[in-house]
């Protein structure tokens, strides 16, 4: 499978962004599919995750997002969105989509649980 992550870029703070992750290879509507985001000098951070459609055990979110980011799915376009809004300067970081073959039970947010990684797209959020 190859994911295209896109729609990154330079906000002020408080701003918002809508990143998306296309496939090909893939639909996604069947898998668990995961954002994770890297900062400079630190390590990379888990941020959200989404079941597969019809799982219903939904969206699980990591705190420092919650009330702020909603990922969801368009299954006719086979992408997955990050709705990014209230945008901290701590958000800035390098920002990836995953793809996970398997359902892993519980919360599913760890780098290894996952097996399709696409490029990141850069977030800038300036105080």
């Amino acid at each position: 499978v190859q994911l295209q992550a896109f729609g990154g870029g330079s906000v002020q703070a408080g701003g918002s962004l809508r990143l998306s992750c296309a496939a090909s290879g893939r639909t996604l509507s069947r898998y668990t599919v995961a954002w994770f985001r890297q900062a400079p000098g630190k390590e990379r951070e888990f941020v959200a995750r989404i079941r597969r459609s019809g799982s219903g055990s939904g969206t699980y979110y990591v705190d420092s997002v919650k009330g702020r980011f909603t990922i969801s799915r368009d299954n006719a376009k086979n992408t997955v969105y990050l709705q990014m809004n209230s945008l901290k300067f701590e958000d800035t970081a390098v920002y990836s989509c995953a793809v996970a073959e398997r359902h892993v039970a519980g919360l599913q947010s760890r780098a290894s649980e996952y097996d399709y990684w696409g490029q990141g797209t850069q977030v800038t959020v300036s105080s």
